[in-house]
C-alpha cells in the first residue's frame, strides 16, 4: 500500500496550495483498496518560509505522492528530495476521482518515480507522524 496525501480544508476536494494548508488526509491505496487513513490537521502557516515547509513536509514523509493546488519552486524541490512527488490538481479536484485514478495507474504499468516509490514505500511499516 502506498500512503497518498491531499491538501484539502473539508477532505472531498484538493483545494490548497502546499505552503498554506492546513490539513493533509492521507489514504492507503494499491490497486484494489483505498481507505483514508488519517487527517493530518497542521498549525498555521510559518511566517518563515523554511518553518513553513518544514512543517507540511513533516506531515507528509512517509507519503509516496502529495496532491495540491499548487507548489512553489523551493518547496517542491524540498518534497521531491524527500522522495514525495508533488502532483499539482485543478482546484476543486475530488479526492475519491484522485483515488480511483491512482488506483488505474496502480492496475496498468506505472511511471518509474512510482514503481521506486512501490518497491521502496510499499511494503514497510509506516514512518509516524506528529504535528509540530
Amino acid at each position: 500500500m502506498l500512503k497518498i496525501a491531499f491538501a484539502t480544508a473539508d477532505g472531498t476536494a484538493v483545494d490548497q496550495h502546499f505552503g498554506w494548508c492546513r490539513r493533509f488526509d492521507v489514504y492507503e491505496v494499491d490497486a484494489e483498496q483505498a481507505r483514508l487513513a488519517e487527517t493530518r490537521e497542521l498549525p498555521s502557516a510559518a511566517e518563515d518560509e523554511d518553518d513553513k515547509i518544514d512543517s507540511r513536509l513533516a506531515a507528509i514523509a512517509d507519503c509516496a505522492v502529495v496532491h495540491v493546488t499548487a507548489i512553489g519552486g523551493t518547496a517542491a524541490a524540498r518534497v521531491v528530495s524527500r522522495g514525495v512527488m508533488p502532483v499539482k490538481v485543478p482546484a476543486g479536484s475530488g479526492v475519491p476521482e484522485l483515488v480511483e485514478r491512482m488506483q488505474g495507474v496502480l492496475r496498468g504499468t506505472p511511471p518509474p518515480w512510482l514503481r521506486k516509490a512501490l518497491r521502496t514505500r510499499g511494503t514497510g511499516p509506516a514512518a509516524a507522524w506528529s504535528p509540530a
